[in-house]
């Protein structure tokens, strides 16, 4: 196979397309796969349409919408053409959106019929143009998202199909593009609330694409299916630059992944491997298998004896592969922290699942591994190519801010210098994670920098840590831990679901269910009380009644419920 030349985009694809020519390359999980030829095709005349619509390099092109194959076609076609993307989160507030388009100065958009609302009211004029991503046809400026959705319908001839004005704008010649050059500014929603633009070079992402291919294998044999958002960076490079750089298959689901929706999807395509993050395979968990060993006595009698526990998990993994299609080498987490018990579960049953850590700023991976080199609570190694430092490590638990250095990071903040150097210490990307690295060179999370507080004696107070703890209860689905005037408390979101079930058994009132939560709440808290120490204990827990806000990766926006 040739060598990749260049740490580009283009050059990714040129190589894959002269190896794989006629093998699937990206398809919806029902539909006809486009072969690698198809698809270097499709970017071509998208791309020279783009420098015909005066789209030159540097210019900055948003794309808004859903997984589909035409977003990775876009993706690529912007890329390879020396423009900057902007990938946009669809679920994004509509102001915030705007807000997006206006500071990365977007030139282009692309968006999705199903998400065409959200710019409905910016002045499309403003743009050099905007393209329906369904069908890549033009839309006009006073299109409305009524008469658009109308127009599609029909089949409209109203609605310019760029293949059909490719004719004349053939033979524009593909720009050169340095690894060094901006590809992707990635608009993040952290946890403080303050999205910030973070730019990346095309040596960032393809870099840590080679980077991740070298503790992972992935060969044109492997088939991915798609279930987090393409706008964001972890699915972007290990979930459609990686696996197109490998001759892989991508496959995506016509709507949101929920589970009469997966389920046959992963029976069609009997994915390899799959991006996700811990929140899924928690729900699945806790919804599915933890109930159904709890349900039989003699099970729950049995299953606190290591042996047998041993045994039921490996039976319940097995059914849980068979839910997954069967043919499931690698399920890679990500995004967030793993609850310990469910790993220890995934462990014991066999699964084989692997954690990653990294950040929208490291152009995804920093550390990782495969199924097989996995250690309990560890996110696994630096990938090849990434230091990792502890800065001022605590003497007691070896844990300090994790401090990376690679060609995968970040240039910088797109117009935030300040931030831009904030971020930075002599040449040192400053993550903001808390961690320690043991003697096999395993890289171990403690939490996030700011989310770490001092107790009365000087102890350091981990609350991530203690959410943990929280959320191992069988009524509780997720939880937030928060300093409250000088003490402990946690907001906790319970599964009602779960416990309608019970309160309509038993015909419970609408005092007695009030009273029933609030004893469910205490007995929580001492649960937790006895299983801590003394300086980490909760003096009070707060019913939230309706799930946290998050974070594309599932991470709770603290600011919304902490002062």
């Amino acid at each position: 196979m040739r060598r990749l030349n260049h740490r580009t985009i283009q050059a990714v694809l040129e190589r894959s397309v002269e190896c794989y020519p006629q093998r699937p390359a990206l398809s919806y999980a029902d539909g006809k796969p486009l072969t690698y030829a198809e698809f270097k095709n499709h970017v071509d005349w998208l791309s020279a349409f783009l420098q015909d619509q005066g789209i030159a390099e540097k210019d900055r092109v948003g794309i808004i919408g859903e997984n589909s194959p035409n977003w990775g076609i876009t993706f690529f076609a912007v890329t390879t053409t020396g423009a900057v993307a902007v990938p946009i989160l669809p679920d994004f507030h509509t102001s915030e959106i705007h807000h997006i388009l206006r500071h990365s100065e977007c030139k282009a958009v692309f968006i999705s019929e199903r998400y065409f609302q959200k710019i409905e009211d910016l002045n499309l004029d403003d743009f050099s143009v905007v393209v329906l991503m369904d069908d890549f046809s033009v839309i006009g400026a006073e299109t409305s998202k009524a008469r658009l959705k109308k127009l599609l319908a029909e089949g409209s001839k109203e609605l310019k199909k760029i293949k059909t004005m490719v004719l004349r704008i053939a033979g524009i010649l593909p720009a050169h593009i340095h690894e060094d050059a901006l590809a992707s500014i990635v608009y993040t929603s952290g946890t403080t609330g303050h999205s910030k633009g973070v730019m990346l070079s095309h040596k960032n992402l393809v870099s840590d694409a080679l980077a991740t291919t070298d503790i992972v294998t992935v060969t044109e044999e492997d088939r991915l299916l798609s279930i987090l958002p393409l706008a964001h960076v972890y699915e972007c490079t290990l979930g459609l630059i990686l696996p197109l750089m490998m001759g892989a298959s991508v496959f995506y689901l016509r709507k949101p992944p929920t589970a009469t929706v997966m389920v046959p999807a992963l029976a069609g395509v009997r994915p390899t491997i799959i991006l996700s993050v811990p929140l899924i395979i928690e729900k699945m968990y806790k919804s599915r298998i933890a109930p159904e060993i709890a349900k039989k006595k003699m099970v729950r009698f049995f299953y606190k004896f290591p042996l047998v526990r041993k045994r039921v998990n490996r039976m319940a993994g097995k059914k849980l592969l068979s839910v997954f299609g069967g043919a499931l080498k690698l399920f890679c987490i990500g995004g967030a922290a793993l609850a310990p018990e469910v790993e220890e579960f995934l462990r014991e049953a066999g699964f084989p699942y692997a954690v990653g850590y990294g950040l929208t700023e490291t152009a995804s991976l920093i550390a990782g591994t495969n199924a097989r080199l996995t250690k309990f609570r560890s996110t696994g190694r630096a990938i090849p190519g990434v230091e990792i430092k502890i800065d001022n490590a605590d003497a007691r638990t070896g844990a300090g801010e994790i401090l990376v250095r690679g060609d995968n990071i970040m240039q910088g903040y797109y117009r935030d210098q300040e931030r831009t150097d904030e971020a930075f210490t002599n040449g040192w990307l400053k993550t903001g994670d808390l961690g320690l690295i043991d003697s096999e060179g395993y890289l171990f999370i403690k939490g996030r920098l700011k989310n770490v507080i001092v107790g009365p004696s000087g102890e350091n107070i981990y609350l991530e840590a203690i959410e943990s703890i929280v959320n191992r209860s069988d009524v509780v689905l997720e939880s937030l831990v928060f300093e409250d005037q000088g003490a402990l408390a946690a907001r906790i979101h319970l599964d009602y679901e779960k416990l309608d079930l019970e309160f309509a058994e038993k015909h419970l009132s609408e005092t007695e269910i009030h009273e029933h939560i609030q004893t469910l709440l205490e007995g929580v808290r001492k649960q937790v009380n006895d299983q801590v120490s003394s300086f980490s204990r909760l003096a009070r827990v707060i019913e939230q009644t309706e799930p946290f806000e998050k974070t594309p990766t599932q991470k709770i926006k603290r600011y919304l419920y902490v002062n």
